[in-house]
């Protein structure tokens, strides 16, 4: 039976059913529907939007996308998304409209810099060197009255993005020290309260990853395969999953690279320096970082330990 709901039926239908098996897809206000649906007593799974499509068997259309789903959500291995709650989404919120803020703000001291160009002054890139330069320069005679407005102007903007970057920096540590899983994380050299409270609540069930390669597959962290009749063939990493996650992991890694210049690294961080760029060594010590996390996700009573080995056989 095909029938049409429109948004304000749905949660009246569905609470007039007798508790049963929802599949549905993964997009945008999916996890809130979830929700809604697994407090009438439904048993809810959410899938990736690129597991469903093989299932589609005709041109693409909802009858066909519903189809698909009800295919999709019996498949015995079939991979499903865990429900985020309402806190996980929130802080999850904060980091995208930071992450759109610091987007903006580069664009922004670009333009300052282009602009500035334009009248045979250069600024070195950075937002510290125009903070430093651009005061002095709306003073300056040799710039027309008028640009030296839209100057002023738009160096304001670019002042009140910077603030509204650091407020947002200081509600997600506010929650990072609330959280006693973000706090555990943080304590893995190479993740800070950016990257550990975007883990806590992108990775709401760590358990749903059968073991730390998983989590780093999902995060795109592992090399992509072109394999056939017995032959291995490894490529570049996949880079799928969630992009933001994966940046500041490597972003991280390459801070414990850093520092690890200062001093002399040792096991595996020595090994890959001698051996691989910077680059590559930056995506394992990340690929590691991940398994790291799954580890200390699924085992609540572990704590990081630097050095630390399973006890031989």
């Amino acid at each position: 039976m095909c029938k049409k709901l429109s948004r304000s039926n749905v949660l009246e239908f569905f609470a007039n059913l007798p508790p049963c098996l929802l599949g549905m897809e993964a997009c945008g206000s999916a996890h809130y529907w979830a929700r809604k649906l697994q407090a009438m007593g439904h048993v809810v799974k959410l899938m990736a939007p690129q597991f469903v499509k093989p299932y589609v068997k005709t041109n693409k259309n909802d009858e066909a996308d519903a189809e698909a789903i009800c295919e999709a959500v019996t498949r015995p291995n079939m991979r499903f998304v865990p429900i985020k709650t309402d806190e996980q989404q929130a802080i999850l919120s904060v980091h995208r409209v930071r992450q759109s803020f610091v987007k903006a703000r580069t664009a922004q001291a670009n333009q300052i810099r282009d602009l500035l160009a334009e009248f045979g002054v250069v600024i070195s890139p950075g937002i510290a060197r125009i903070a430093r330069h651009v005061p002095q320069l709306i003073e300056q005679p040799e710039l027309p009255d008028s640009f030296q407005i839209l100057l002023q102007r738009l160096y304001a903007h670019l002042k009140e993005l910077d603030q509204q970057v650091d407020e947002l920096e200081a509600m997600i540590t506010h929650w990072h020290r609330e959280s006693d899983l973000s706090r555990k994380l943080a304590e893995v050299p190479g993740i800070g309260p950016i990257t550990a409270t975007a883990l806590v609540a992108s990775v709401s069930d760590a358990k749903s990853f059968k073991n730390g390669r998983q989590l780093a597959a999902w995060l795109g962290l592992v090399p992509r395969q072109h394999s056939s009749g017995g032959k291995s063939v490894l490529l570049g990493i996949s880079k799928r999953g969630d992009t933001y996650l994966r940046t500041t992991l490597i972003h991280g890694a390459r801070a414990v690279i850093r520092c690890a210049q200062d001093k002399p690294a040792t096991g595996l961080l020595r090994r890959l320096l001698e051996r691989r760029n910077k680059n590559i060594a930056a995506v394992a010590v990340a690929n590691k970082n991940a398994r790291i996390v799954w580890a200390l996700l699924t085992h609540s009573d572990q704590r990081f330990r630097a050095g630390y080995a399973l006890a031989s056989a």
